[in-house]
């Protein structure tokens, strides 16, 4: 067994994408592989097939290495519930919920669930290409780090460090990162990738020289900047992309505790779907179609849906014929009123929802984790999907009576009695192009139309995507140095 860990001199500087194309890369060659995230903190969550949970950038790596994700996958996940605090989970199940302080005196205990995943997932495979988190020079976690250099020391891996060019000072990140780790860490950091450059190379080769030199490091190669390019993201709220003349206008508020945002990346990509996603005290446009996202701490986001105005927005918007629909948490807000005796998701107590759809949820304890598959009631033909379910809510009312969907016999989710609301516990809705169809065609696009028949397979378009990430390794690192780091030898040429 080889281990590899990918660090970024910051946040976002592209680690996920690079360790997916790492794994993918490795996978086409029929080398066992999996990923591996020591500490990931995020609320964009994929289900298991162990029955735990894990980020959702770890789990697009398990599909580039053609593999269910396991919560051994990425052993500790914290998933934030306000500035200070987050809930924990350990090897895909519910530790509990922790504040910043109690947290970092927690994760000496918590590497021995980093280590115990790891050497599973080592027993099964013979590479694990392993993720950082953040950047190993934050000198205000190294105590007890198990994201990083603490992990890599632990393990006695290889380290490879990435630096975005696209964002400045690719250089200074590079050398000041390296400078900032103990020496040890920085004899492990065995060479650099410098990601998303655009422009002509030849302009930057003399920098790549100078950097070798200064460092004693190799430049493995230099990433083109990958135009178009969407997938799942650990934490970011992605861009919209470009739609046609007639396109649906789609709004959707960005919570603070927004989670699973990667369910409308179907929409990005729907030519027929002008999507927007409006931020803290932006302007709230006139809209086709609401949608309420989910989210980690439903009741703190429904305030902040208050206090930007979204309630009164939401009836205009209603009065004029548009339409509104949740999605898990965003679901939960559709209703009279959220409970929380227990302060699963923060301070406990109860808020009062939307009353769009007459229901209350009360969290309780036991999250709710599970792959589903099932057929809208909407639209005429039933459009059968899969997605998962991931919350701690349960739901009852009146509104429940008439469903959104079907789930192998267990309704789910409820369409309002005007038709104009409506919501599902269901993550992944939109990635089947048949019921992708169907909710928009719901929403007003019209079923006849061209642009209605260009609704996205987002699985086919992960999996391209992956390729396409694969395709950049295969192009522009130096893949014998690679397989050599990784003690594979040199790559079959009838595999390139």
């Amino acid at each position: 067994m080889t281990t590899l860990m990918i660090q970024g001199t910051t946040s976002d500087a592209g680690k996920t994408t690079v360790v997916a194309a790492l794994c993918r890369w490795l996978a086409r060659q029929g080398v066992s592989v999996a990923p591996f995230k020591p500490q990931n903190m995020a609320l964009n969550s994929a289900v298991t097939v162990d029955g735990g949970e894990i980020g959702r950038s770890t789990a697009l790596q398990a599909l580039a290495c053609g593999l269910e994700p396991h919560s051994d996958m990425n052993p500790v996940l914290l998933k934030p519930q306000s500035d200070r605090g987050a809930q924990v989970i350990l090897r895909g199940r519910v530790h509990g919920n922790m504040d910043a302080l109690d947290y970092h005196a927690y994760k000496a205990q918590a590497m021995a669930s980093v280590m115990a995943a790891w050497q599973a997932l080592s027993e099964s495979y013979d590479v694990i290409i392993a993720e950082g988190a953040g950047s190993p020079a934050e000198i205000n976690l190294r105590a007890n780090d198990i994201a990083n250099m603490g992990f890599a020391e632990a393990a006695d891996c290889p380290v490879l460090l990435v630096g975005d060019i696209d964002r400045g000072g690719v250089f200074a990140q590079l050398v000041g990162t390296l400078d900032l780790v103990s020496p040890s860490e920085q004899d492990r950091t065995r060479g650099f990738i410098i990601n998303r450059f655009r422009g002509d190379k030849s302009l930057l080769d003399p920098g790549l020289d100078w950097l070798a030199e200064r460092t004693g490091k190799p430049v493995l190669g230099v990433l083109p900047f990958l135009h178009g390019l969407v997938i799942d993201a650990e934490d970011s709220v992605g861009t919209s992309g470009a739609s046609e003349s007639g396109a649906l206008n789609v709004i959707v508020p960005v919570l603070p505790r927004i989670s699973n945002h990667n369910d409308f990346d179907p929409l990005r990509l729907h030519p027929g779907v002008n999507l927007q996603f409006i931020g803290p005290d932006q302007a709230i446009p006139p809209a086709d179609l609401i949608l309420l996202p989910g989210s980690k701490s439903t009741r703190h986001d429904l305030e902040w849906l208050k206090q930007q105005g979204w309630p009164a927005a939401i009836q205009k918007h209603l009065r004029y014929g548009g339409k509104v629909f949740g999605i898990c948490g965003g679901f939960q807000m559709l209703g009279t009123d959220v409970e929380d005796s227990d302060g699963l998701e923060g301070e406990a107590g109860r808020t009062e929802g939307l009353g769009l759809l007459d229901m209350t949820t009360r969290m309780v304890a036991g999250k709710q984790l599970k792959d589903v598959t099932g057929t809208l009631a909407i639209g005429p033909d039933n459009a059968a999907f899969n997605g998962y379910e991931m919350h701690n809510g349960v739901t009852s009312g009146p509104a429940l009576a008439s469903p959104l969907a079907d789930l192998d016999g267990k309704p789910d989710g409820a369409v309002s009695g005007d038709g104009q609301v409506a919501g599902t516990y269901v993550h992944g809705i939109f990635d089947q192009p048949e019921a992708c169809r169907a909710i928009l065609h719901w929403a007003g696009l019209d079923a006849d139309t061209e642009l209605a028949g260009k609704a996205v397979n987002y699985q086919q378009h992960r999996q391209q995507q992956l390729d396409r990430l694969a395709d950049l390794v295969e192009d522009h690192l130096d893949t014998d140095w690679l397989r050599n780091l990784l003690g594979l030898g040199k790559q079959d040429a009838s595999k390139r």
